[in-house]
């Protein structure tokens, strides 16, 4: 590895150890990168030398009314914001940053500023509660928050002394999207527009994503400043083909890689602009399609079902390609957004631990019932339980190579989702004799629910804690709207009354204790849980009820 530029060398000295490493494939002139190399330099500072200054970067909704950030302000916000981050915070090379925000400019400010001062980005999602955000921070060591004044209540739980998610580590926060004295955007004012770029190495790690396990605990996938631009180079490069003409939008927060690639990232390597704004529904997305004249979206196969419908409503002749991931996508999604949109969905497989789309097709490659073909620049094929490849046609479990790779924060983890040089996604498909992909199932008991991935494990665990509850189960449910939903068996302690108002109160703890999105949107109570004999939940048996 290159001579790293991290004072702190805690990311480094937490990667897995390298016999345990995917292949990792650069002999691609698509990821000829350069030694040394900062992803937000490369994102950003390159598209203003190449003459786009004055173009849009970002547009938010400020009144009511479309506004533009121009590549150059971009640039001036973000320097400025990362002499605040070195000179106020105190923050050196290498050091863990959470940071939490929904989609807006002032968190791709954020994002950025803390890449280009060589720290570690930790992102978060809105909806995250303290519970999950002091499991984060215990285990990426985070010593600094930068945090949407919206978003304190549960942060302020990590760190508020006495409180059960207290994190001694965190020491210092401070917010954003905020006018008060002390915020970043009234510090960032009086510094210089300038700011000299940590020297980082290329494989320095500059993010660590956060994803469930089955197990409920959080992995940490830790990935480099090349692995943020190679993103950018191989499916927008050979897929997606955006120009600096396009206006990306879409639903994926930042804070999963799927929205920092197709919301921020990729327009920013195309030197295009991308449309940030917050709490979307399948209406605003519609809606704002139509006055941004956006002309690609990224979003996941629930909002598209429920937008076509509505399309009639809005203009959105502006709008070309659609890139549908996060889930699998149905026919019947695909063949309704083509009917009523007149666009050919672009399907695509990914991962946190991949960083983004290694799996896709657009226009004429597509084919039926298909995600599509590896994304050039990455190799797959199906194998089979001792990692021999299947033959085509014959379902398997997909394995994926290529110049990005599965590097977890300090897991035992790593030796199942990474073997024999191969990552293994933990999905179940087929491919047929001209390499397209096709999707079957999850190999693993992870719930994928409009988008978001969702632990059954996890969601157990948080009913078991309420009075009312003796033992429980949660399975994933097919859903016609949101793929699936989270589906709890519950078995009553004596002395409850298995009605209408316990399910809602069931549902409402859920809500309370970890992220909304995760609650279970049926509750069935049964006499007792069908086990094995040594104990262990038959989850098939659930499922087949």
């Amino acid at each position: 590895m290159e001579p790293s530029a991290h004072v702190d060398t805690f990311a480094r000295d937490n990667l897995p150890p390298q016999d345990q490493w995917p292949v990792i494939l650069l002999d691609n002139p698509d990821v000829a990168y350069p030694a040394r190399l900062n992803c937000a330099t490369e994102l950003l500072d390159r598209a203003v030398e190449n003459g786009h200054r004055d173009r849009p970067a970002i547009w938010s909704d400020i009144d009511g009314k479309p506004h533009a950030t121009t590549y150059g302000d971009l640039l001036a916000m973000v320097n400025r914001s990362a002499h605040v981050l070195v000179d106020e915070m105190g923050l050196q090379p290498g050091n863990r940053v959470l940071l939490r925000g929904p989609n807006t400019l002032q968190m791709a400010v954020a994002f950025l500023a803390a890449l280009k001062a060589g720290l570690v980005v930790v992102p978060t999602m809105p909806l995250l509660r303290a519970k999950e955000l002091k499991q984060i921070i215990d285990k990426a060591h985070i010593g600094a928050a930068l945090c949407d004044i919206r978003l304190t209540e549960e942060l302020a739980r990590c760190t508020r002394q006495g409180d059960e998610f207290h994190c001694e580590g965190l020491k210092q926060t401070m917010f954003f999207h905020d006018d008060a004295a002390g915020s970043l955007e009234s510090l960032a004012a009086s510094k210089p527009a300038e700011f000299n770029a940590c020297d980082t190495a290329a494989d320095d790690v500059c993010l660590i994503a956060f994803t469930s396990g089955t197990t409920g605990a959080p992995k940490g996938c830790m990935h480099f400043h090349r692995d943020v631009i190679a993103m950018c180079d191989l499916f927008p490069r050979h897929v997606l083909e955006p120009t600096a003409d396009d206006i990306f939008c879409g639903t994926p927060p930042l804070a999963f890689t799927f929205g920092l690639g197709g919301l921020l990232c990729f327009p920013l390597r195309a030197c295009a602009s991308t449309v940030l704004i917050e709490k979307q529904t399948p209406e605003t997305l519609l809606q704002n399609v139509e006055r941004f004249h956006a002309t690609i979206m990224f979003t996941a196969p629930t909002f598209y079902r429920q937008m076509a419908p509505l399309i009639p409503r809005f203009d959105i002749s502006s709008l070309k390609k659609t890139v549908s991931a996060g889930e699998a996508l149905p026919d019947s999604t695909r063949v309704l957004w083509r009917e009523t949109s007149g666009i050919e969905m672009i399907d695509g497989i990914g991962g946190t631990e991949m960083i983004h789309i290694f799996v896709s097709s657009a226009g004429q490659d597509v084919r039926p019932h298909s995600i599509g073909k590896a994304v050039p620049g990455y190799l797959v094929q199906a194998v089979d339980d001792d990692m021999h490849p299947v033959p085509a046609g014959t379902i398997g479990k997909l394995a994926v190579r290529g110049p990005t790779g599965c590097r977890y924060l300090a897991d035992e983890r790593q030796r199942k989702f990474v073997r024999d040089g191969w990552n293994l996604p933990g999905d179940s498909v087929y491919i047929d004799a001209d390499g397209y992909v096709f999707y079957q199932a999850r190999a693993d008991d992870m719930i994928v629910s409009a988008g978001y991935n969702i632990s059954g494990p996890e969601v157990e665990s948080v009913l078991m804690q309420h009075a009312a509850v003796a033992e429980c189960g949660v399975i994933g449910v097919p859903d016609e709207t949101r793929g699936q939903i989270v589906k709890a068996f519950v078995v009553l302690n004596a002395g409850y009354v298995a009605d209408q108002k316990l399910v809602a109160e069931l549902q409402e703890f859920v809500k309370n204790t970890v992220a909304p999105y995760k609650y279970p949107r049926v509750v069935a109570f049964i006499d007792a849980l069908p086990r094995t004999e040594t104990g262990k939940v038959k989850r098939f048996a659930l499922r087949a009820m």
